[in-house]
């Protein structure tokens, strides 16, 4: 993937990103999943297909027979160099729903096998930001230690570190375990991707994400951190045969695997984010009247250059796609 190219493609991503999140929040709060899931798909789809790659869908909206548009294998573009494509129309469907915070449109793009061609399972993840890039996290730590480690690696107090946790039953007893340092907890309901992501965002408030998760969203967080920096360690959580299977034609073959942040995203790396609902990350998609105004993030891993790209789209002449 040539420089020209990397560039030019991380303009058209966010083109791609602002139109899944114009379409999703016309859905913000309607309570309805699947409509506003569908919006943000439709647009994405529409978009890429006009680009001049050769894409190839690799973390995607499922499997195919279980996702009629933008599935795992799927080819998208009119045609060009090849090029892996890791994506989230809209990473929170339950939170845009609900009107709820940290809904993200979503787009990572890298050399082809750059990303880790990931089975829709859960992924156990441990993210911690750039200036913990050095602290060692692994998964036969206790969660009690990498706290620990955080805190005489920052100097920080642990009453004044805050861990942030996917809100579930499974997390329990992680949840308990975190409480017991001291450390304070931020429980999330969705939006994952965010949630990693803000542990290397200066004054984000969260400086650790731990727990299990979806695996193409750890993709998809990390090629953010190639960009942006700081660490995510994942391994594939199997837990039924149907799983196996599914990893096996995956390309997945050791499944005790402990994946670093270069094994999930590879080479050069590209990523896109617009905001659907206000977030820790960014604005929400604000329309007032014919007027729309949208906050996106691109960046790329080989120059790590990071654009905050604020827009305004005048809908009388520019249409949203559902």
């Amino acid at each position: 993937m040539n420089n020209s190219l990397s560039r030019n493609l991380a303009l058209e991503a966010v083109r791609i990103t602002e139109a899944a999140a114009l379409s999703s929040s016309l859905l913000m709060g309607r309570g309805d999943e699947k409509a506003a899931d569908s919006n943000a798909v439709n647009a994405m789809r529409f978009f890429l297909n006009k680009l001049s790659i050769e894409g190839t869908v690799v973390i995607g909206e499922g499997e195919r027979d279980n996702a009629p548009m933008l599935y795992i294998g799927e080819k998208v573009g009119a045609g060009g160099p090849k090029v892996d494509i890791a994506l989230d129309p809209l990473e929170g469907t339950t939170i845009t729903a609900n009107g709820g915070e940290n809904a993200l449109s979503v787009i990572a793009m890298a050399e082809d096998n750059g990303f880790l061609h990931s089975p829709d399972v859960y992924m156990d993840k441990i993210a911690v930001g750039k200036k913990y890039e050095d602290v060692d996290i692994n998964f036969d730590m206790p969660p009690d230690k990498i706290v620990f480690n955080l805190s005489k690696k920052s100097g920080v107090d642990t009453a004044n570190l805050v861990v942030c946790i996917l809100d579930r039953p499974r997390h329990k007893e992680l949840i308990q375990d975190i409480r017991k340092t001291g450390a304070r907890i931020k429980l999330i309901m969705d939006g994952d991707v965010s949630a990693v992501i803000s542990t290397t965002i200066e004054d984000s408030g969260v400086d650790l994400y731990i727990g299990s998760g979806g695996a193409p969203e750890g993709v998809l967080a990390a090629a953010a951190l190639r960009c942006l920096g700081g660490k995510i360690i994942g391994k594939l959580l199997i837990n039924n045969e149907n799983e196996k299977k599914r990893a096996i034609k995956s390309g997945i073959k050791d499944f005790n695997k402990i994946y670093s942040t270069s094994e999930l995203a590879s080479g050069d790396v590209m990523f896109a984010a617009t905001g659907v609902t206000d977030g820790t990350l960014l604005k929400g998609v604000r329309i007032t009247n014919n007027i729309a105004k949208t906050h996106s993030i691109v960046m790329r891993s080989k120059t790590k250059t990071v654009r905050f790209i604020e827009a305004i789209h005048n809908l009388t002449n520019k249409k949203i796609i559902q």
